[in-house]
């Protein structure tokens, strides 16, 4: 429904454009939405369109993003319960593969939508959508992010265990220390607690198989835990762009509330302004209306003497 809405959306703006509906070209790159938007690009397109464009590119990359998660979870799944070495490293192989992909993908995800972030408009109307559609962007963003990061932390645990499995074979009265080392591999100490235990352990042939899946399983761990470093790293600068974006929409709001300020004391001084005015034009009128008193009382007094002098006569 929401793509549906963003094309009646996109419509709506090439025909407010262009009189008529025009197809646009797929973007490819940040760079060509801050070109179109700012009207280097082809004169007749609208920058909207541009805009539409890249909204629905990363919306199928966040959806690729997904299935990638949900594809890595499967082979992670896959990879604690195969028991054939060579079918064990071929998924090892898809995963390292799939994951290195996710990688690009997300650092990708991440420069888009900062560039939409980025992109000058002129049009206040434009402004609104385009921050809405970036917020609903980021916010997808950082949602399949939180679940991959899940599903990471699970297997980790996962493999952890297994790891613990794995020795407790060797050495089934292992201490809790032990087993601690083992399982996180404490400053590379693991490998020797466990050489250790199997040197004195009755099950050798058992052990040695135990021993290499132990190795293979903290390769594992270790590739999961940068990935979670990487993640991590992902949200924080996710969230500096959003504290950005607030501090920005914090900066045009007390903008607005100074020119609100300022206008109601422009509006004061104008109210000022034509008071003194209506004050000043009463007082010529009045001025104006005493002068005319004045001389007809001028005008009666020597009318009347005029009078007066022609009678004695």
């Amino acid at each position: 429904m929401a793509r549906d809405r963003l094309a009646v959306l996109r419509a709506q703006r090439q025909q407010e454009a262009t009189g008529q509906g025009h197809e646009m070209t797929n973007l490819q790159t940040p760079d060509r939405i801050a070109t179109a938007s700012n009207g280097n690009g082809d004169g007749n397109s609208d920058p909207m369109a541009s805009f539409y464009n890249e909204v629905t590119y990363i919306q199928d990359n966040i959806e690729q993003f997904r299935n990638n998660v949900n594809r890595i979870s499967e082979l992670h799944a896959r990879t604690l319960t195969s028991t054939d070495e060579a079918t064990n490293q071929q998924t090892q192989a898809l995963l390292q593969d799939l994951v290195s992909q996710t990688r690009e993908l997300s650092n990708s995800l991440k420069q888009r939508i900062q560039a939409l972030d980025n992109t000058p408009t002129s049009r206040p109307q434009d402004a609104r959508i385009r921050k809405n559609q970036t917020a609903l962007l980021r916010n997808k963003f950082l949602e399949v992010l939180q679940n991959y990061q899940q599903v990471e932390s699970e297997y980790r645990a996962k493999y952890k265990q297994r790891v613990e499995r794995q020795f407790r074979i060797v050495k089934p009265d292992a201490t809790p220390e032990e087993v601690n080392a083992v399982v996180n591999d404490t400053e590379g100490g693991g490998d020797q607690v466990f050489a250790q235990a199997l040197s004195v352990s009755s099950r050798y042939r058992e052990g040695r198989a135990a021993y290499r899946e132990v190795q293979e399983r903290h390769d594992e761990i270790r590739q999961i835990e940068r990935t979670l470093e990487e993640l991590a790293q992902m949200f924080n600068d996710m969230s500096v762009l959003i504290s950005q974006q607030d501090e920005s929409i914090n900066v045009i709001q007390d903008m607005a509330g100074r020119v609100e300020a300022d206008t109601g004391a422009g509006l004061q001084q104008t109210e000022k302004a034509v008071e003194h005015a209506r004050s000043a034009r009463r007082k010529r009128w009045i001025c104006f209306w005493l002068s005319v008193l004045i001389v007809c009382i001028v005008v009666a007094v020597v009318v009347g003497v005029v009078v007066s002098n022609n009678k004695k006569n």
